[in-house]
């Protein structure tokens, strides 16, 4: 029963489950399956016969349903077949209707079509007459266009351009070929533009090589333009009486000459000189300019053309490595730069704007630094004063070119000034050499005159004036040597050689003047003085080559007037002048005098110090020889002779070198005595020194030099005769007694000194005490010695306190 209550219990569950499974979505049914199996035991096998069942029922309503409705579907069939037979007989009815309106119909639409066909070609005629009418103008025109591009009329081709586009391609623009030949009309443009540019390359090429010939005309013609000029001022100075300077040098009929002979070859080459023009074809020039101001592009124009230009100025501007060697490296330098500037002027005169004057003057004064800079460093290389002036007048006529096509060039003459300085130091150099070699070739003698045909000689080339010797017979002597007239020869050439250089540099009479003063200065007081002292000084010049030398620049300071009156014959500027420099030979040759002055000094006292090195005394004799020394002897003597040279010398100068000899023979006989390696001197060897300072004493009293007062020489020897009459008389008491005043019978006796000679005779006498031993005098002697000797050194002592 229990169970039965069960079973009756779940059947209502499971209809409820089956009911959901039938009405909800599939993805449901599980958890509604799931509490089939959740339920009582057995209740799965329960739901599966009730499921069953429900099949069974639903399977009787579909058999049910199909009954139904089954004899309605196969009526409907049976009519669609009924149909299908009717529309396949309407098909072919149909058909067969078409083919027959088909057939129909062919001839019509073959006929229409020819219709159609005939009226479109028609209408296309007409329209393509029409259009032809409207075309032909613009073919004719760019056919026009094409044959002057191939006759290369390209500033008429941008003409035919402009009209093209302006009046002609509005008209057919909607025509593809009109299109064509819009495009086509940039690409011809560019064409038209870098054709341009490739002639203007050729022409910037060709100027570039012909450069130097177009500098080569221009400074020709400025030359001869300048040539020109100079002939008509000496023209009008002479109609009208004017001085003109002439370097008397070169005469001025030589120079007429000169200029007639220029002129003659002016007129031979007249027809060979060409213009820039000639040389130089500068329609490319014109023809781009104009093609780029039609273009619209003129800026772009002008900015290429000064830019290449400046390319090529600075390689113009550069020099070759080698140019200082040769005056044709310096001269092809000029001549490119001249045809450089020389196309630059003539394009800013016959062009508008493709150059203008400010660039132009900008671009001068960058070459005129630049040429500045290289003339100053490759200048600085030229040591050849011939190179040097042969630049100074390239330099000039370079400046005198650029100048006449309105160039300034007032730096090139400051330059000149620069070079100038430069080239007198080459000259100087040079003279140097010159001067050197005149020294070498010297005798260092009077010069001996013969006749009078050799007197003339002399006198032509130096201004000589001597009445005496004039009035003396042949032969005879000048007193200087042969090198006085050639230095004042050379000194004229060298005045020659520098006026040289200030021709033609625009500088008015009285700066040349000033110039040729001042580096005739410097030539006398630099380089002919550095010659001289170096003369001087070198070891073979002797006394009698060093007193020839005096003479030689006594005569040679008195030819500097003339020197002076020399350079107011060239220039004409007065020596009264206020600013005229004066030439400082005086001071040149005075100080070379007293450098050779110095050297006889030192050579005679050289001299003298060789005899006294002869000098071999025995300082340990015990009796003298009863006469003066060999060596001496041989010392006076040549002192005498040498002496009888120096009357040819300045009385002052011959004084002097006497009282030099005689004190420095004093002093070195002073330091014989006092000579530390001399240890022992006897009473003989004191006696017999005596001798040889009386000879001394007697050479000074004979006066071997005129103009002495009194025993002023025998002053030199004065130390030594009172330390000598110390020693012989042996006068002690007196000497110790009268020290230190005024009145002193030895008052130029040092203390030192004679402490010196006393201990060394003291010593000879301790050497021979063996034998003194035995003589009372000479005991009573030694002890004399010893006593002088202490007093003497408490003398010396109390002198060294005081001091």
């Amino acid at each position: 029963m229990a169970e039965n209550g069960d079973g009756l219990g779940t059947v209502p569950e499971h209809e409820r489950i089956l009911q959901e499974i039938e009405s909800t979505d599939t993805a449901c049914v599980g958890p509604t399956l799931r509490s089939v199996y959740d339920d009582q035991p057995n209740a799965h096998k329960k739901f599966m016969e009730k499921l069953d069942a429900c099949i069974r029922n639903h399977d009787k309503e579909i058999e049910k349903m199909c009954n139904f409705h089954h004899q309605g579907f196969v009526d409907a069939i049976t009519e669609l077949l009924k149909v299908r037979t009717d529309a396949e007989k309407l098909k072919v009815q149909v058909t067969d209707t078409n083919r027959r309106f088909q057939d129909a119909g062919k001839e019509v639409i073959v006929q229409t079509e020819d219709i159609i066909r005939c009226r479109i070609q028609q209408r296309n005629i007409t329209t393509v007459v029409e259009k032809l009418q409207l075309c032909l103008p613009v073919l004719e025109m760019y056919s026009k266009l094409k044959e002057q591009m191939s006759a290369k009329r390209y500033y008429s081709a941008l003409k035919t351009m402009e009209q093209l586009e302006n009046v002609f391609f509005p008209r057919v623009s909607q025509y593809r070929f009109c299109q064509l030949m819009i495009e086509n009309l940039p690409k011809l443009r560019e064409d038209i533009k870098e054709i341009s540019m490739s002639d203007l390359k050729d022409f910037l090429e060709s100027i570039r090589k012909h450069s130097d010939k177009i500098g080569e005309t221009a400074m020709k013609q400025a030359q001869q333009q300048k040539i020109f000029s100079v002939a008509l001022q000496k023209q009008n100075n002479v109609k009208f009486g004017k001085n003109v300077y002439i370097n008397d040098r070169i005469p001025e009929e030589r120079n007429e000459v000169e200029l007639k002979r220029g002129f003659e070859e002016e007129d031979e080459n007249e027809e060979e000189i060409l213009t820039v023009q000639d040389l130089v074809d500068f329609s490319p020039v014109y023809r781009c300019l104009h093609i780029y101001s039609v273009l619209g592009d003129e800026e772009t124009f002008e900015n290429y053309y000064r830019k290449q230009r400046k390319k090529q100025a600075r390689l113009v501007l550069q020099p070759q490595s080698n140019m200082h060697e040769t005056v044709d490296g310096y001269r092809r330098y000029f001549t490119q730069i001249v045809g450089f500037f020389v196309v630059e002027d003539h394009i800013l005169h016959v062009t508008q704007g493709l150059v203008t004057r400010a660039y132009t003057d900008e671009l001068w004064n960058m070459a005129l630094s630049k040429i500045i800079a290289v003339l100053r460093a490759h200048s600085s290389y030229c040591t050849d004063p011939d190179l040097v002036l042969e630049l100074k007048n390239l330099i000039v006529i370079f400046a005198d070119t650029l100048q006449g096509y309105g160039f300034p060039v007032n730096r090139l003459f400051d330059l000149l000034f620069e070079i100038r300085d430069q080239y007198n130091e080459t000259l100087l150099k040079k003279w140097a050499g010159v001067f050197r070699d005149i020294f070498e070739e010297d005798n260092y003698s009077p010069i001996p005159i013969v006749n009078e045909e050799e007197y003339k000689v002399v006198i032509s080339k130096f201004p000589f004036q001597d009445p005496d010797l004039e009035k003396q017979s042949f032969p005879k002597k000048f007193p200087m040597s042969q090198s006085v007239p050639h230095i004042y020869i050379q000194v004229k050439e060298f005045i020659y050689a520098s006026l040289k250089f200030s021709e033609s540099l625009h500088r008015s009479s009285t700066e040349i003047d000033d110039m040729l003063r001042k580096s005739t200065n410097l030539l006398l007081t630099r380089t002919l003085s550095s010659c001289l002292l170096n003369l001087i000084r070198k070891p073979h010049i002797g006394l009698t080559e060093l007193v020839q030398i005096i003479i030689n620049t006594t005569h040679l300071e008195q030819a500097c007037k003339y020197l002076e009156d020399f350079i107011t014959n060239i220039t004409n500027i007065s020596q009264e002048t206020v600013h005229t420099t004066r030439l400082y030979g005086l001071s040149t040759f005075k100080d070379a005098r007293h450098a050779a002055e110095g050297e006889i000094y030192t050579k005679l006292n050289q001299k003298i110090d060789e005899f006294v090195q002869l000098a071999d005394y025995d300082w340990t004799m015990s009796e003298p020889d009863g006469r003066a020394s060999g060596y001496l002897m041989d010392l006076i003597n040549f002192l005498r002779s040498i002496f009888q040279v120096f009357t040819h010398l300045p009385g002052k100068v011959a004084q002097t070198a006497c009282m030099s000899a005689c004190q420095h023979l004093s002093t070195s006989l002073m330091q014989m005595l006092l000579d530390s390696e001399l240890k022992q001197i006897s009473m003989g060897a004191v006696q017999q020194f005596n001798l040889d300072v009386i000879q001394c004493e007697l050479f000074a009293s004979s006066e071997p030099v005129p103009g002495f007062q009194g025993d002023t020489l025998q002053l030199a020897f004065i130390d030594l005769r009172q330390l000598l009459d110390l020693f012989m008389v042996w006068d002690w008491s007196t000497y110790l007694a009268d020290y230190g005043q005024p009145a002193s019978k030895y008052l130029r006796v040092n203390p030192n000194t004679a402490l010196t000679l006393l201990e060394k005779m003291k010593d000879t006498s301790k050497k021979n005490n063996i034998f003194a031993q035995f003589r009372k005098n000479d005991r009573d002697k030694q002890k004399l010695i010893e006593t002088v000797v202490k007093q003497l050194r408490s003398l010396v002592n109390g002198m060294s306190q005081h001091t």
